[in-house]
């Protein structure tokens, strides 16, 4: 599937857009954030995805004639033509003009935070949320998931085997890339490994074992033809006999000048299997076999593996990352900051909600980052027309009476960097491979209570004092209308 079309959209979109057009605000100068209000998984983190395709997309962002032609045929409630000749030519002849900066991938990252922030054409700026939502949301979703599952396995190779489970090809394909990004150390996903340049793992199934009239057979005829990838898969009928029998091929392998890699259990008490089949394993003179786990795994078994002694060298997790496991979704939103007027000077918007979380924040927002002692101290949320108050002091988002203000002698970096000017992309995106080690940096400077899985410390991120003392009065002036 070919999604690399401004046709990845909602319908609401184009009628906004439009709406747009016929009223003349299409090429009113706007600013809108991308962000999401609540930590995934329960967290205290969460680990930026999704720009390198957000860049991919936005080069292909111009209206193909049959794409046009398709717009044209849609009808509406009344049966004539929803969009007028006029708004479609206009679409046909329109190219990607805006500004767009981001947080690199594989930065850490928290709620009400953009991720990404365009400025440009009211009408251009509105047409591409939902294409952006739908990149940046699901990958960070999986690349802090990937980052949880890293963390739980202690510095030890974490491989992604969700192919088979994951939402469809492209949503497979994001899923790789982002668990990359977020520390696997390879894929099944022998597509990604092409796309992505990920390193690809993997031996064999049940199905080689069960196709021999023998287990060692299986084994033996496996080493015979790639000796130089012997992970055997050894829980088909019994487990620790089958260690036994890995054992024995990988006498035969060593003295064809190979070697054992390991085996893989991918069923039972691992806990218990991975301590025993250890023991086979070094008795048999193989040491330094791996024992390679899979079976449903998630951050909170292997924790739990680890806590029980477990001898598991290498993880394969599957289903639980690539899916998201228990949040079936990240939650970002795209809103409208600010809009210039007439005059041309930029007036801030807010949307108001019952939910005290869900009212947005105004203005053209900037992240910036405070950092003492290598280690994160805090993130506040500015407006960069106005700047920040000294001290800076961020006040918590759901908790006006909490507030943290900022060491002096901290210093601080803006998060957001820019990725396009006027349309034009200005800067060479990194490698995954990079990316991938930027996360790695970032997370070796959060706290260790911010990365505990059960009820971690709330890193403070929030808006800063006078952002925070503006928006209170819009809220004021909005409710007194």
């Amino acid at each position: 599937m070919n999604a690399n079309t401004p046709l990845l959209t909602d319908l609401y979109q184009l009628t906004m857009a439009a709406g747009y057009w016929k009223c003349g605000k299409a090429e009113q100068e706007s600013v809108f954030h991308l962000f999401f209000r609540k930590l995934p998984f329960g967290g205290g983190y969460a680990l930026a995805a999704g720009l390198g395709d957000v860049v991919e997309w936005l080069r292909g962002f111009r209206f193909s004639d049959a794409e046009l032609a398709y717009l044209a045929s849609l009808p509406g409630r009344d049966g004539a033509p929803l969009f007028e000749r006029g708004f479609l030519d206009y679409l046909g002849e329109m190219r990607w003009r805006c500004d767009l900066d981001a947080i690199p991938e594989g930065t850490a990252v928290f709620a009400h935070e953009p991720l990404l922030r365009v400025r440009g054409p009211l009408l251009q700026a509105q047409l591409v949320e939902t294409a952006l939502l739908n990149l940046v949301n699901f990958q960070t979703l999986i690349a802090t998931k990937a980052a949880r599952v890293c963390e739980a396995a202690r510095g030890e190779p974490v491989l992604e085997f969700g192919l088979r489970r994951a939402q469809g090809p492209d949503g497979a394909l994001m899923a790789s890339r982002a668990a990359f990004v977020g520390g696997c150390a390879a894929t099944s996903n022998v597509l990604a490994g092409l796309r992505h340049g990920i390193p690809v793992r993997g031996t064999h199934a049940h199905s080689w074992v069960m196709s021999f009239d023998s287990e060692p057979e299986a084994f033996a005829a496996y080493a015979e033809a790639l000796p130089n990838n012997c992970v055997f898969l050894v829980d088909t009928y019994d487990t620790l006999e089958g260690v036994r029998h890995a054992v024995e091929v990988g006498r035969r392998l060593r003295k064809r000048g190979h070697k054992l890699s390991g085996i893989r259990l991918d069923s039972g008490d691992l806990a218990w299997l991975s301590i025993e089949a250890r023991r086979i394993l070094n008795e048999g003179g193989f040491p330094e076999a791996s024992i390679v786990a899979s079976n449903d795994l998630d951050e909170h078994l292997i924790e739990s593996l680890k806590h029980q002694g477990a001898k598991i060298g290498v993880w394969g997790v599957g289903t639980r990352l690539v899916t998201g496991g228990e949040q079936a979704a990240l939650g970002g939103v795209y809103k409208l900051g600010a809009i210039r007027n007439e005059a041309g000077a930029w007036e801030p918007k807010i949307k108001l909600s019952e939910q005290a979380v869900k009212t947005s924040n105004p203005g053209i927002q900037q992240v910036r980052r405070f950092t003492l002692d290598g280690e994160f101290r805090g993130d506040a949320i500015f407006d960069e027309e106005s700047g920040l108050a000294q001290p800076v002091t961020i006040m918590h988002p759901a908790d006006a009476t909490r507030t943290k203000t900022m060491p002096e002698e901290a210093t601080w970096e803006d998060l957001l960097q820019p990725v396009y000017r006027g349309g034009e992309l200005v800067v060479d995106l990194p490698t995954l491979p990079k990316i991938q080690q930027r996360g790695r940096e970032q997370l070796a400077k959060l706290g260790a209570s911010v990365k505990r899985l059960q009820h971690p410390h709330e890193y403070p991120a929030g808006v800063e004092r006078s952002l925070h003392e503006r928006k209170a009065e819009m809220i004021r002036r909005a409710k007194a209308h």
